[in-house]
């Protein structure tokens, strides 16, 4: 995975408490929320990064569904399943993101 965007770096310097306790509740929602398995739940975070047009997230969402075995077919699924709700350019800003990597 690449590195960290400059602004969560300077984010992180100048905030470490937030960030840390920011980190730790995503990290008990992703492990404890729920029965939804790991390759699942990164999925589903990249549907709503696309949708929500956050494109850092994408690229994270991405690399860590992969990492939990995610194929390319259902990483381009979970993408394909942001058309009907928020539209077709919504989708290409994400797909492009994956594509450029």
């Amino acid at each position: 995975m690449k590195d960290v965007p400059q602004p969560y770096a300077v984010f992180r310097a100048r905030f470490p408490q937030i960030l840390e306790k920011n980190e730790e509740l995503g990290q008990l929602i992703h492990d404890h929320g729920g029965p939804l398995d790991d390759k699942t739940r990164w999925l589903i975070k990249l549907g709503i990064s696309a949708a929500s047009r956050h494109n850092t997230g994408v690229v994270t969402h991405v690399a860590r569904a992969r990492a939990a075995g995610a194929t390319e077919e259902e990483i381009i699924h979970a993408l394909l399943l942001v058309i009907p709700t928020c539209g077709f350019p919504t989708f290409m800003e994400a797909y492009n993101q994956i594509k450029s990597e």
